[in-house]
């Protein structure tokens, strides 16, 4: 679905610069205009890569997928949630590197990239030192 919508909306432009790139690009004004499609294109991809993060949630790193499972640790649409809004609340406030806790555990989340770095389950928190952290947000 969103490949589909990503085409809908690149292709049509990719088709339009393509059309109007220079076929003869020996001279240096073929040249530019070939760069500036370069150009063109990469901040066209990087605006929708972004807007399709910005929509679709939140990244989970190889490492916290990992511990979740080993720590059995149940990601169902509640805590997904709660972990989406409480991304959004650390952005508004500045967070970068933060602590999240919840009922069912903690999470290390790169703010910026909306991305869960690492999990600790509920019974595991109590111990644990949160270093290279910047804000916590308890839900």
């Amino acid at each position: 679905m969103v490949a589909s919508k990503i085409d809908n909306i690149l292709l049509p432009k990719i088709t339009k610069l393509k059309d109007s790139r220079p076929s003869d690009i020996e001279s240096n004004k073929n040249l530019e205009q070939g760069v500036k499609f370069q150009d063109e294109l990469k901040n066209l991809l990087k605006e929708k890569i972004g807007e399709v993060k910005e929509n679709h949630g939140i990244n989970l790193s190889i490492h916290a997928a990992k511990r979740m499972h080993e720590r059995n640790i149940d990601m169902d649409s509640g805590e997904y949630l709660k972990l989406k809004n409480a991304i959004t609340k650390l952005k508004e406030k500045g967070g970068q590197e933060s602590l999240v806790i919840t009922d069912k555990g903690a999470y290390i989340v790169d703010v910026g990239g909306s991305k869960i770095i690492t999990a600790i389950d509920k019974n595991d928190m109590c111990e644990n030192v949160f270093t290279k952290i910047d804000s916590t947000l308890i839900i």
